[in-house]
């Protein structure tokens, strides 16, 4: 028979063996702040720099909380890229912010949301109009000049992707 005692050594050894299955090597695919808490307002705890390898310790909405050189706390999820540092093609790199953007990144199988991505069906149903928030929305867009500079500080560069073809329809697909 187990005890009380016996029982809860095994979950915390299983607890502290998923702790550590969670933790995954990543890449910091631009230069970003690191932040106390996953907020862009929090306090800003250290920098990762573009190509430095961090690890991954748990994922929030759009932020990755990492372990990097300067210290631990929270990025942009789109400025670490999953994996081990290594030289992508631009191909890839592309494929691995779309994964990202459609959250289909790393789990091989489709996701289907309904709505805004992060907002379940209660959440759009009880939504209500707030000035105020439009008003912050529209105090933060900023103008294609802005955003260029943004872009060439962060040494990113624009990419011509194609369009992707029309998909068939069944009935072509019958054919």
């Amino acid at each position: 028979m187990t005890t009380w005692k016996s029982r809860w050594i095994g979950l915390t050894m299983m607890a502290l063996a998923a702790h550590g299955w969670a933790q995954e090597p990543g890449v910091a695919i631009k230069q970003d702040d690191i932040k106390a808490e996953p907020f862009k307002d929090a306090k800003t705890v250290g920098a990762v720099k573009k190509g430095e390898t961090v690890t991954i310790l748990n994922k929030q909405g759009g932020w990755l909380e990492i372990k990097a050189a300067e210290g631990s706390g929270w990025v942009r999820i789109l400025s670490v890229r999953k994996g081990a540092a290594g030289g992508g093609s631009a191909a890839a790199e592309i494929a691995g912010v779309a994964g990202v953007a459609t959250g289909r990144a790393g789990t091989g199988q489709v996701v289907s949301t309904t709505g805004v991505r992060g907002l379940g069906e209660e959440d759009l149903k009880s939504a209500k109009f707030n000035e105020e928030e439009l008003k912050k929305a529209e105090a933060a867009a900023i103008t294609a000049d802005e955003a260029k500079q943004f872009a060439a500080q962060g040494d990113l560069i624009a990419r011509q992707v194609g369009w992707l073809p029309v998909p068939k329809t069944n009935a072509e697909r019958a054919r």
